[in-house]
């Protein structure tokens, strides 16, 4: 690596293969010197595709073994899923930019368009994800809720192939691979709350290479910092990773922030909600306060038995 070159360390997803790239013209723009190049990274959670992503454990399931190559300088800097990161980074790493936000939503892809409330009864949905699953079964205790990894493609191949009539997926994902076409329904995220940091990404460097913060530093977008940096706050405050039931989303009016946040037992049958405001310079201090009313109302009963039944599966 010469001072006219950069080399971003990415999954090697479709997916994250188009954010990628769309991070690399966006720097090609105002650096037209630099040669860019993209340096794909298996992780453990691309490697363990027949287990349930609560199953396996989720500190840095996405990121590690591409934060270890930042750190070791056999990359400039690292794309991830903003949602995919946890809380707490690796020591001499900094999250750099955090990119204009997706749409944050939550979406349905059903079989025949048929929307969200006219499922039939004991309908089977695909989702890899405890939250989505908490909050629909809050909604239709009666459906069948079924596991599902893999990347959009695949995804969308298990519910073509599948008896289930339809699938939830992040609106953001399949608007950047091109696939919101497959979209049937969009959950306003203020209502069905997404992963804290959904639809947003962070660009990531070695916090000692400012010559790199610099080149990257175009990316950022105040807005999508403010919101995701609240969401994030209420996630660490309630020591949570991506593989429990929290939902938060942030939104700005005017001078002041907004955030709401969720915590729920697995089957829907607890589901608590919490959100406060506060002036637009204090997103974390507002992200621990919608954590402290959580915990108040008992999150932390809720998200201590579920973490310790993923011990026990592990």
């Amino acid at each position: 690596m010469t001072k006219n070159s950069l080399t971003i360390g990415t999954r090697g997803s479709a997916l994250a293969l188009i954010q990628s790239e769309w991070v690399k013209t966006q720097l090609e723009k105002v650096h037209p010197q630099l040669e860019i190049e993209l340096k794909i990274i298996q992780t453990r959670g691309d490697k363990i595709l027949d287990t349930s992503l609560s199953k396996i454990g989720d500190k840095g399931l996405f990121t590690k073994e591409i934060e270890n190559q930042l750190l070791a300088g056999a990359i400039d800097l690292a794309v991830h899923s903003l949602k995919d990161m946890p809380t707490q980074q690796p020591e001499g790493l900094t999250i750099a930019a955090i990119t204009q936000r997706e749409d944050p939503a939550d979406a349905l892809v059903s079989k025949d368009g048929v929307h969200f409330a006219d499922l039939p009864p004991g309908a089977k949905i695909l989702s890899g994800s405890l939250r989505r699953r908490a909050q629909l079964l809050r909604r239709r205790p009666d459906l069948d809720l079924v596991d599902v990894r893999g990347n959009i493609q695949t995804r969308l191949r298990k519910l073509d192939e599948s008896d289930a009539r339809a699938i939830i997926m992040a609106a953001a994902g399949l608007k950047r691979a091109g696939l919101d076409h497959h979209i049937t329904e969009r959950f306003e995220p203020a209502d069905f709350l997404p992963a804290p940091g959904q639809g947003a990404l962070a660009v990531e460097i070695r916090a000692a290479d400012s010559h790199t913060a610099e080149r990257v530093a175009v990316l950022e977008d105040k807005p999508a910092r403010l919101a995701t940096s609240a969401e994030r706050a209420l996630l660490a405050r309630l020591e949570g990773g991506c593989q429990v039931p929290v939902g938060a989303f942030a939104w700005q009016e005017n001078d002041r922030l907004h955030l709401k946040g969720m915590v729920a037992d697995l089957d829907g049958k607890q589901v608590l909600y919490k959100d406060a405001t506060a002036a637009i310079h204090q997103p974390e201090a507002l992200g621990i306060q919608v954590a402290e009313q959580l915990l108040a109302a008992g999150a932390n009963d809720i998200l201590a038995e579920i973490i310790t039944n993923q011990k026990n599966e592990q």
